[in-house]
């Protein structure tokens, strides 16, 4: 269920586990170049707790496997802090995990992770109640690039002779926090001439944990509590913006389009690559999240009310556009070119 976002599993008559598996991929080869790992626990968490929230599901519990050639205790000390960071964010037990030394398999650190999840049953998104050319379409904004993509960022970077340590060219947006080289987590650094991040901080910046404020609308929701923006019936879909771009939109329902007339601002380095790479729209929109890490499907009527809910929350979060049976994604006005 859930458009493969994540599996569940019957237990016993009322519940649902959910189940899913992820890893980092190739942006930990940036984090290795830079000696940089400090954000990288947070993507693999993330990876996993994003996907859990697209079928309904509250997440319960991490577990992490990291394979690496050689031991490297500064390294697994810092991968700890950032998982610890992490699973404080998406209110989970970090249960345990597996460190392999394989020199003879892997020539550099691999780092995946699962996570477990739980839904009432009956309560599963599972795109049943979708209303093609009802239902809207809320999107949040990404903290960047987030885990996909990485190839081809490597690729640009390396064509573009650009090196790493470099600052960056483009500042960032007053909505973003940035975790430094280092460790410490900084707000909108490029404001400050003293304080400029560099071009891999900028594409180290880890995904964002959408654990805080979703499960929370989906508890208001359910429950009926004072305040809660809509009903748990108006929340039509969630979907995590990852490999494949928009085109993660149409995992809910093979049938079901969507058209985003409004899409999220893009972030600066993403304009940047496309200029340097020479990439194509379409092709960024089929591989970059564009600015909207995650989105929400809910009914028109519920759709305002819900986006100032999550706004107040998630600075940037608002309508992007609204379902079809076209069966693809269509951007009217791409903003970028």
């Amino acid at each position: 269920g859930g458009g493969g976002f994540s599996g569940l599993i019957e237990f016993g008559d009322d519940a649902l586990l959910a189940l899913c598996t992820d890893g980092v991929g190739s942006k930990l080869m940036l984090a290795a170049e830079m000696r940089a790992y400090e954000g990288v626990g947070m993507d693999c968490v993330a990876m996993n707790v994003n996907d859990l929230l697209c079928v309904g599901a509250e997440p319960l519990a991490f577990v992490d496997y990291v394979a690496t050639p050689r031991p490297d205790p500064e390294v697994h000390a810092s991968l700890g802090r950032s998982l610890r960071r992490a699973c404080d964010a998406a209110r989970v037990t970090l249960c345990g995990g597996e460190t392999a030394t394989l020199p003879d398999m892997v020539k550099e650190l691999d780092m995946s992770g699962t996570a477990l999840g739980w839904v009432r049953r009956g309560d599963q998104l599972d795109g049943r109640r979708v209303e093609p050319g009802r239902d809207v379409l809320v999107g949040i904004p990404s903290s960047g690039t987030h885990s996909n993509g990485y190839s081809l960022v490597r690729k640009v970077l390396e064509v573009a002779g650009v090196s790493l340590t470099e600052s960056s060219p483009f500042e960032a947006d007053e909505h973003r926090s940035f975790v430094r080289a280092g460790g410490p987590i900084v707000r909108n650094p490029s404001m400050d001439q003293e304080n400029l991040l560099t071009i891999g901080e900028v594409f180290l910046n880890p995904t964002h944990i959408y654990v805080d404020p979703i499960v929370s609308l989906l508890d208001a929701a359910r429950e009926g509590q004072p305040g809660a923006p809509c009903s748990y019936s108006d929340i039509k879909g969630m979907f995590h913006i990852t490999g494949g771009g928009l085109t993660n939109l149409l995992r809910l329902r093979k049938d079901l389009g969507f058209r985003i007339r409004e899409p999220l601002p893009v972030p600066p380095e993403m304009v940047w690559l496309q200029s340097k790479g020479k990439i194509t729209n379409a092709e960024m929109y089929r591989t970059f999240n564009m600015g909207m890490g995650f989105a929400i499907l809910l009914s028109a009527e519920s759709a305002n009310a819900t986006t100032q809910w999550l706004a107040s929350r998630i600075p940037g979060t608002r309508i992007v556009g609204e379902t079809d049976s076209s069966g693809r994604v269509t951007v009217e006005r791409p903003s970028i070119w």
